[in-house]
């Protein structure tokens, strides 16, 4: 069975492996977008878990002072488990969004290391 070797440019559709090859300019759109939402992503989805404890939580207060002036009584341990579970779902979707947005390069950019076929020159 032969083996065949994709060239170093890539292939007529612009992909190399799992990367996709872009312009610059939407590479660094898609490097700041993805980065930037899977930090607001991880932070909100902390401070879902840290309502989840229902001790002192901004959030925590804020939702219950919100259910409590329309007239809603939600027991804390559903409302705990709807924070911790959304909390989780948040934090999952920044990660996705994340290794996501690394599978893009731009033209010229080299391939990762890992994935190059040359030896090191690190041995001794």
């Amino acid at each position: 069975m032969a083996s065949t070797a994709r060239g170093s440019e890539g292939d007529e559709d612009g992909r190399r492996g799992r990367d996709v090859v872009v312009p610059m300019r939407l590479y660094k759109t898609v490097t700041v977008f993805s980065t930037l939402i899977a930090v607001v992503s991880v932070v909100l989805g902390f401070m879902l878990l840290d309502a989840a404890t229902l001790n002192v939580s901004f959030l925590g207060n804020i939702v219950r002072g919100a259910l409590a002036a329309v007239g809603l009584t939600i027991g804390d341990g559903l409302l705990s488990t709807a924070f911790a579970a959304l909390g989780l779902a948040i934090i999952t979707f920044g990660a996705g969004v994340y290794v996501i947005g690394t599978r893009f390069r731009a033209r010229g950019m080299g391939k990762s290391q890992e994935d190059s076929g040359e030896d090191s020159d690190t041995n001794g």
